[in-house]
């Protein structure tokens, strides 16, 4: 018989599940494949298998910790997982899964977790201004169209100054030229489909633009990091950086990920990436390509797009561009 990837699970529907857990005082590890809690019985370890194809949500309580292996089988299984306190009860924190459109029976293609702490008391100034234009096409297109305007300033005022200390040193008039041409084609667009090709068009030739001011000779961009190409590599790596400032910019104003305005209305996460394409194109793209010419390590070129991030006050800005849709297109 065939043997069942965790992906695979998911076809049982959480409303036949039959498990909700709440442990404490364990460990949750992956052992032979199978998720387990392990509780210590004197000198001895006493294993448990959790089912879960057969499982909505675990709950740990105090004295508990849990595998990286673990939380990766259980969120491809599409298990709820969250901290408590004891009994059950109260919820620190959930997790909310935002995973781009990957094959999940790879190790390395998992979802990015982002384990928001839990409050009654979170803001809904913004949620409401997001829903009071989300329900109407026309507003989320423009909303959309916000958004792209900012994308762009913002890799105009980036490539522009703060890249050149590290040899990153663009032809700044060509390149505000092309980015004019694309904000008013991008504006012009009849719709979502018209706006998301023209942004397929800006992203391969700002990488061409990337590639060409390195020296880096010939690129495509490949799906799940291409192989053995580091600016591929990298250029994962750093997304999912930016996937999590955005996740966190959204859990600051209250927005929930499936809100977005550009990559679909189907898309679990695609608030996440929409929020993160703000920065991804002016910060990470060129420093995948500065550090692939480097040859740096895959923690040099962490560091270097966390201090780049940092320096450049990302997430401000990301919240601030949330804002100002909210804001302008409920108006």
């Amino acid at each position: 018989m065939r043997p069942f990837s965790s992906s695979e699970l998911k076809t049982i529907l959480h409303s036949k599940r039959a498990n909700l857990y709440y442990l404490e005082h364990c460990r949750v590890l992956v052992n032979g494949g199978r998720v387990e809690y392990v509780t210590d019985n004197g000198r001895r370890s006493l294993y448990w298998n959790i089912p879960i194809a057969n499982t909505t949500s675990i709950l740990l309580g105090p004295g508990t910790s849990i595998t990286q292996a673990a939380v990766r089988e259980l969120g491809k299984a599409g298990v709820l997982l969250g901290f408590c306190g004891g009994g059950g009860t109260p919820l620190y924190s959930a997790v909310e899964i935002c995973s781009e459109e990957r094959d999940l029976s790879s190790p390395g293609d998992v979802p990015a977790l982002w384990f928001q702490p839990q409050s009654e008391y979170r803001p809904t100034e913004y949620l409401q201004a997001w829903v009071g234009f989300w329900f109407n096409a026309s507003s989320r297109l423009t909303a959309a169209k916000t958004l792209q305007a900012l994308r762009l300033e913002r890799t105009e005022s980036l490539w522009g100054k703060s890249l050149q200390q590290a040899g990153f040193t663009v032809n700044m008039p060509e390149m505000s030229k092309l980015l004019k041409n694309f904000g008013e084609s991008m504006q012009a667009a009849a719709d979502i489909t018209q706006l998301l090709a023209e942004e397929g068009r800006l992203t391969k030739i700002l990488f061409k633009f990337a590639a060409q001011t390195v020296g880096y000779g010939e690129f495509t961009r490949a799906k799940r990091g291409g192989g053995s190409d580091p600016a591929n590599h990298f250029l994962d790596h750093g997304n999912y950086l930016a996937y999590g400032l955005a996740a966190a910019a959204t859990w600051v104003l209250g927005l929930p990920h499936g809100l977005a305005v550009l990559h679909g209305k189907t898309r679990r996460g695609g608030l996440v990436f929409d929020a993160a394409d703000l920065i991804k194109d002016a910060t990470i793209l060129p420093q995948a390509f500065i550090s692939a010419m480097r040859g740096d390590t895959e923690q040099e070129f962490r560091s270097a797009c966390v201090e780049a991030l940092t320096r450049t006050e990302a997430l401000d800005f990301m919240i601030e561009s949330l804002k100002t849709i909210a804001a302008a297109s409920a108006s």
